[in-house]
Order: C-alpha cells, then structure tokens, then sequence
C-alpha cells in the first residue's frame, strides 16, 4: 500500500529516487521497479507495479470488447505506460515524454493513493490538495454506504 506524500529532488540526468516506503510496497514483486505512466485526468504521473497493471487490465477485459470505453481507457493507460526499474540506489529515470507532462523539473512529489501513487509537480499538487479536500468538505464525501470488505459493521467477521 501506497501511504503518505514525499518530496524528492530529481538529477541532472532525470533520475529521481522512489521513496524507501513505496520501494517497500513494491519489493513482493518479480519486477524490481514501478510502471507510470501520464495520469489522463491530471497533469500528474501515475504509478503503480505490474501486478496492480494486470489487475487494471483484467479490470479493462470486462468491458465490452472493442468498445469505445475498453479502446480509450486501454489506449489512455497501457500504451503510455513505462516500466522503469529501479537503480542501485532506489532510482528510476524519468523520460522527457513523462516529465514534461507532470511539469517536473528539479523536484517530485510523491503522493500516496492506497493501491497506487501518483507523482506531481509540487505547486501543482499543493493546489490540488487544497481543492480535493475543499471539494470532499462541500460535498460531505465518507465512505459510509459504500461496500468495504472488511470495513462494514455488517459484513464483519
């Protein structure tokens, strides 16, 4: 699991370390490494390993076959992905594709999401927190009602 936020500097090279925590998350999986690929929603990264990509795509295989859903949210995230591996010192390098998308420059923030996390530009995250948590306020969002294994007093075991 994805927790908390991190603010990292990127290199000269374009290599910006992945924090220990998320690295960690990652370290069950046969992939030494994280997949990103450019959020559609947001000027942001997205990121997560290969066995949440396969869950993603199993997820994308219930949608009808050749339909416009399956087709563009397909194309929106697996034919932009990249697989980046880790380096001797936790690091991966970011393409220029990837960089100019978020706005990453000299610094990354990298920003927990439970089952994936995303990497922002730091103004721009600092905005969209400000606006996420202004928006969940005026709509009153929980997550009472909605069906969490586990979490549910009527589903408890």
């Amino acid at each position: 699991m994805f927790l908390s936020t991190f603010h990292n500097r990127i290199d000269k090279k374009a290599r910006v370390s992945v924090p220990s925590a998320f690295r960690l998350a990652l370290a069950g999986e046969a992939f030494q490494g994280v997949v990103l690929f450019r959020s559609y929603r947001h000027e942001a990264l997205e990121g997560c390993g290969l066995v949440r990509m396969q869950q993603l795509s199993q997820r994308l295989d219930q949608l009808a076959a050749f339909s416009d859903e399956q087709e563009q949210l397909a194309t929106s995230i697996f034919a932009d992905a990249e697989a980046l591996s880790f380096d001797s010192e936790g690091r991966v390098t970011l393409s220029d594709r990837l960089r100019a998308h978020a706005g990453l420059e000299e610094e990354a923030v990298f920003v927990g999401q439970g089952a994936t996390f995303q990497i922002w530009q730091p103004k721009l995250f600092e905005q969209h927190l400000a606006k996420a948590r202004e928006r969940a306020k005026a709509q009153k969002l929980s997550l009472a009602g909605i069906n969490l294994p586990g979490l549910n007093p009527s589903t408890a075991g």
